[in-house]
């Protein structure tokens, strides 16, 4: 997938340059050109790309906190269990 990215903004940063450098193009038509084609885009499809991968691991973190919770109540159990006098 990031290849696909670097080539996108490799072919938008080279329209950025024809842009500036054409006779009738200017600067800031070369950044909004790199911007609106090139950083905007990209970012949108990385962050919705990545969407998958944020939502797994939002499951393992909450899978491993509710683990130790439940290692730690065990843990409080025993050890209420140990402190109790027996008869």
């Amino acid at each position: 997938m990031y290849l696909v990215v670097i080539a996108w903004i490799y072919v938008v940063l080279m329209m950025s340059v024809a842009e500036a450098t054409n006779s009738n193009g200017t600067v800031l038509g070369a950044v909004f050109t790199f911007v609106l084609y090139g950083l905007g885009p990209v970012a949108l499809v990385v962050y919705l790309m990545g969407a998958p991968a944020r939502s797994k691991a939002l499951k393992k973190r909450a899978a491993q906190e509710l683990l130790q919770q439940t290692a730690d109540a065990d843990a409080a159990r025993e050890k209420a269990a140990q402190e109790a006098p027996r008869d």
